[in-house]
């Protein structure tokens, strides 16, 4: 009975029987009711007043009455005298059988009949009664007879009976058809709802591409094509939904920031590999939030946030400076969680740091010639004309020598802005790297021999390719190393400048026997500012910019700078820039 087949079928077998049953309740009762009426219309023409006179005569004339009644009524062919079915009685004012056309000698007591005893006549009869009778009671002077009609209800019985086959058989006709017709009209419905069943069923399993032929117009038809467009208004809403999934697991995947996501109960539901970076640590289910971020904060204490509530907290995770942004991602606490974001400020923190100490090293380097131009200024205007001209002329020379160096400080401030804001202008041109090294050779000659009596030398290999670039940019590079190997070298040493060539590459080499640098020191040097010996360069005029500016130069060209040191024993500083194709 689950089937809707069945269902239709059970419908139908049980519409038919109740229709063939009250049909044939109706028939039945009607056969009867018919019968029984048409014998009380024969029954009030056969005992007609003439009749009934005759009767009288008859009962009051005649010595042998009762059979003479007898004789008379079964002579009558109204009354349709059947001995087998209908049969004719005389009865006595008690109900004794004074004749009788079967030869029984008494009848059953029926209310017709005591109707007659009473003198009236008895003439009522149901369908349900088992038999039809008529009592009419004939009085004629002192005599008192009651002339009473039998009727068995055969004929009634055998007409039901047959009209009972009848129904039965029509029945059987009818539930056959009806079962076919049934099967047929289920098929018909069923056919498009097993269709509908295997849609849902694949929908379901996900493939919302199903679509489903709707070529009628009933409610059906309607349903197939409600059902194809929920088919794809789902396959579009999944496909909205999948392509925004897509964004944001491809967003979360590759942003820079970390993200966990943690349960209600503390446990980690999602994290990117930015945040399993951060924290220098896996993270699978089994972590907890009390593990990572206990320190800083109370899960119970987040979950109970509204949003848009956070909190913000900081975290070090080794040499890492972590800014923490936790909240509430649901208001529903059992079933929502907390999303940590973690931003990693360890570059911010140095690059403010870095920015203090760029703003403290700038302050401190223009404050020194400041403050001596100012003092030799002081003296020379409080001394007046008593300042020997000697002393002036050389504190006049301080104060040019001061000045120049501001001026460097601040050339070279310009020439690190215009590198940073990609401002600074570069004269690209191809040329000699072999004649620009042997220029700046020439150029810091003279000085290294004349003032600190160096032993410089300068040597250059065969067929060095050219290079594409700025030459007064590279020649100032060059010089700034080879300017640092004369001034970090005691008077008397050796520098030697050694340019040559490799695969696709140029390469300029200084090497010196100076002071060297610590190794402490080497990871630093290009930091701007930093000196290794800042007493001695403030002494020889260095500002602390110049392996900034070099490196920067060189990146630019896509060039490199390395250096080797040992302190003590010399310093050995490599150049190198691409080959021009």
């Amino acid at each position: 009975m689950r089937s809707l087949r069945m269902k239709l079928v059970m419908i139908m077998v049980i519409l038919i029987l109740a229709l063939m049953s009250v049909v044939g309740a109706f028939l039945i009762n009607g056969v009867g009711n018919f019968y029984i009426s048409e014998f009380y219309v024969q029954m009030n023409q056969t005992f007609s007043p003439e009749f009934i006179s005759e009767l009288q005569r008859i009962a009051a004339n005649e010595t042998d009455a009762p059979e003479r009644m007898k004789e008379l009524l079964m002579a009558q062919a109204g009354l349709g005298i059947d001995i087998s079915n209908r049969n004719v009685y005389v009865l006595d004012e008690t109900g004794a059988v004074m004749a009788s056309s079967n030869g029984e000698q008494a009848v059953a007591m029926s209310a017709n009949l005591l109707k007659a005893m009473n003198g009236e006549v008895g003439q009522d009869s149901s369908i349900s009664s088992s038999t039809m009778d008529l009592a009419v009671p004939i009085e004629m002077g002192a005599q008192r007879y009651i002339v009473y009609i039998l009727d068995a209800k055969a004929t009634v019985d055998a007409l039901t009976n047959e009209v009972l086959t009848i129904i039965i058989k029509a029945l059987a006709l009818g539930l056959v058809i009806c079962l076919v017709l049934s099967v047929l009209l289920a098929q018909i419905l069923i056919t498009p709802l097993r269709a509908l069943t295997r849609g849902t069923r694949q929908v379901a399993a996900g493939d919302f591409e199903q679509r489903l032929d709707a070529a009628s117009h009933d409610e059906i038809g309607v349903l197939t094509r409600n059902f194809n467009h929920m088919a794809q208004v789902l396959q579009d809403t999944i496909s909205e939904a999948e392509n925004e999934r897509n964004k944001l697991s491809t967003l979360f995947l590759h942003m820079t920031d970390g993200v966990v996501a943690f349960s209600a109960a503390g446990t980690v539901i999602h994290s990117n590999p930015a945040a399993t970076q951060m924290l220098s640590r896996q993270l699978d289910p089994a972590t907890t939030f009390d593990e990572i971020f206990g320190e800083e904060a109370e899960l119970d204490t987040l979950l109970t946030l509204k949003r848009p509530q956070y909190i913000e907290r900081q975290k070090t995770v080794g040499e890492r400076e972590l800014e923490l942004f936790l909240a509430p991602f649901s208001s529903d606490q059992t079933q929502g969680g907390v999303l940590v974001v973690i931003h990693d400020v360890t570059e911010q923190r140095k690059s403010e740091q870095s920015r203090r100490e760029f703003v403290a090293n700038v302050s401190h380097e223009l404050r020194t010639p400041l403050t001596n131009i100012k003092s030799y200024a002081e003296t020379i205007v409080s001394a007046g004309d008593d300042l020997p001209p000697e002393l002036r002329t050389n504190f006049l020379g301080v104060i040019i020598n001061e000045a120049d160096r501001m001026t460097r400080i601040v050339q070279d401030l310009l020439t690190l802005s215009k590198i940073d804001y990609g401002k600074m202008e570069m004269n690209i041109s191809r040329f000699s790297f072999a004649k620009a090294v042997q220029n700046v050779y020439e150029a810091a000659r003279l000085n290294a021999e004349q003032n600190h009596h160096h032993t410089i030398t300068f040597t250059c290999e065969d067929n060095i390719p050219e290079v594409n670039g700025d030459r007064e940019r590279i020649e100032q590079v060059v010089m700034n190393i080879v300017s640092n190997a004369i001034k970090y070298t005691p008077d008397g040493g050796n520098i030697e400048i050694h340019a040559g060539s490799g695969k696709k590459t140029v390469y300029v080499r200084v090497t010196d026997n100076g002071i060297g640098i610590p190794e402490k020191d080497l990871p630093r040097l290009f930091e701007r500012f930093y000196r290794v010996d800042k007493a001695r360069s403030r002494e020889s005029g260095g500002t602390g910019l110049g392996l900034s500016i070099a490196r920067e130069i060189l990146q630019q060209h896509k060039g490199d700078i390395h250096i080797d040191s040992v302190y003590g024993e010399g310093t050995d500083v490599v150049i190198t820039l691409p080959a021009a194709n």
